[in-house]
């Protein structure tokens, strides 16, 4: 399968992007081309003005399964220099998309596994359908989710981390939701793309540049301590982007009681 094939791109739609993993004989598992062409494509998205929303989704029955079987066979023969390499690689991908300045929404059904959690850990809104499942197996198999891990106790948040992290157990969608990794669930793949579609529909009412900065900030505030820099760095923020173009035409357009012209689209 060419490189291209391996994850599919599509904005086709005016304002978004759609990313499918679409390896579904092996459940959408990594190896070293699905990442290589994961993180081509979320650098290439950064510098797409035109996209204001990128969802991210498995083609076939499962999300991701994590690493491909045979990249594992591989990987146990390499060198340490050679690991840290290829998992250097898996972590650039990764930040790539947790840094894109545009929302990005994990759409998941089946399994998301090992490094499939990763990648919805990284979006800024996970949902799924009832039938997704959730597990970090690596300690199972005598590994540990050293890569992913950033982002999916960021996600997940630290207690339930020390649980799913140390137990390698499955846990369902409702236990996702309940524990705040999912933002919603629904019934099947139909109601997945009708919540999917209501999502992009909320973020085109929001200013692109905004969300851009916005997105700095919760990166910066989150698990930042609350100090006399942290202040000042606020304080900056709004300032400045009271200044923009679309800070002045929102404000005006509140006043005025009309739409700005992002949502006119």
């Amino acid at each position: 399968m060419a490189k291209e094939d391996l994850v599919l791109l599509n904005t086709t739609r005016e304002g978004v992007a759609v990313v499918t993993l679409n390896r579904p004989e092996v459940h959408n598992a990594f190896n070293p081309d699905v990442i290589e062409r994961l993180s081509d494509i979320f650098e290439t998205l950064r510098g797409a003005d035109g996209v204001r929303v990128v969802l991210l989704e498995g083609n076939g029955p499962s999300f991701s399964a994590g690493a491909d079987l045979a990249w594992m066979r591989a990987a146990a023969e390499y060198d340490k220099a050679t690991n840290q390499a290829e998992a250097a690689e898996l972590g650039r991908m990764l930040n790539r998309l947790f840094t894109l300045p545009k929302p990005t929404i994990a759409v998941v059904h089946g399994p998301a596994l090992a490094g499939g959690m990763g990648l919805v850990s990284a979006c800024d809104v996970a949902i799924a359908s009832e039938n997704a499942f959730f597990a970090l197996t690596e300690v199972r198999i005598g590994l540990t989710p050293a890569t992913i891990s950033p982002y999916v106790v960021r996600a997940m948040g630290a207690r339930m981390a020390h649980r799913y992290f140390l137990s390698g157990e499955r846990f369902t969608a409702e236990e996702a939701y309940r524990m705040g990794y999912l933002h919603s669930v629904v019934k099947d793949r139909n109601a997945l793309a009708e919540e999917a579609e209501r999502l992009v529909t909320q973020f085109f009412q929001t200013a692109p540049d905004a969300v851009r900065t916005t997105k700095e900030l919760l990166h910066r505030v989150t698990h930042a301590v609350i100090d006399q820099n942290l202040i000042d760095y606020t304080a900056n923020m709004i300032a400045e982007i009271r200044q923009t173009d679309e800070g002045r035409e929102g404000t005006s357009a509140f006043l005025a009681k009309r739409k700005p012209w992002w949502q006119n689209g």
